[in-house]
């Protein structure tokens, strides 16, 4: 099914279209949301909203970019959104927290990451990973994203982004210098935090 076809199937409401749009574009909405919140459940919601999105937007699509682009576009405009207003949310519970325990309560601490195995420890690193990506400025993360995670081209980010070739590549090599020096400090204080399971030995 071509991309005309298939929005015009979508307009139509024709069901073999809107079954086409889930089952082959669905997965790739999941995973693409998943790399931006790095969480599963929120993921899963987020393609929903993209999928509705899609059907009430059809008529607008105008086809100067692939549709494959424009839902790439859809999909990283509702996972920034998201990850904004969650940040917001984020907020306000630490000022409630902090009035919590101006009253005399107390929040739940959140409990310190073990490092007793490799498993846990490589667990760890990934959690290291996705903190410093999410710590970069929006339009870096996005590139970062879509060329490490997806694997688009820096054409295709250009197209999704709406920017210049030049920019992509400007906002790739910032993003990697930015992740680096990151990296390097949460990797500095993560090895002085790991007990040192050698002194365990006998």
């Amino acid at each position: 099914m071509t991309d005309k076809e298939l929005i015009t199937g979508i307009i139509n409401r024709d069901n073999v279209a809107t079954q086409f749009l889930v089952v082959n574009y669905h997965p790739k909405v999941i995973k693409t949301a998943y790399y931006f919140v790095h969480d599963m459940n929120d993921a899963e919601d987020l393609a929903q909203d993209v999928c509705v999105e899609i059907l009430e937007s059809a008529r607008h699509f105008k086809g100067m970019s692939s549709l494959n682009t424009w839902i790439y576009r859809i999909t990283v405009n509702k996972s920034l959104n998201f990850i904004r207003k969650n940040k917001r949310k984020q907020l306000f519970s630490q000022i409630e927290n902090v009035f919590r325990k101006q009253d005399g309560y107390h929040a739940i601490e959140p409990q310190e990451p073990s490092f007793a195995d490799t498993n846990t420890d490589n667990a760890e690193r990934r959690k290291i990973l996705e903190r410093s990506i999410n710590t970069l400025p929006e339009n870096q993360r996005t590139a970062f994203v879509l060329n490490k995670y997806e694997d688009l081209s820096y054409k295709e980010i250009a197209e999704v982004m709406n920017v210049s070739l030049a920019s992509v590549e400007q906002l790739l090599h910032r993003a990697k210098m930015n992740l680096q020096k990151k990296l390097i400090v949460h990797y500095s204080e993560y090895s002085k935090n790991k007990p040192n399971h050698e002194l365990r030995k006998v």
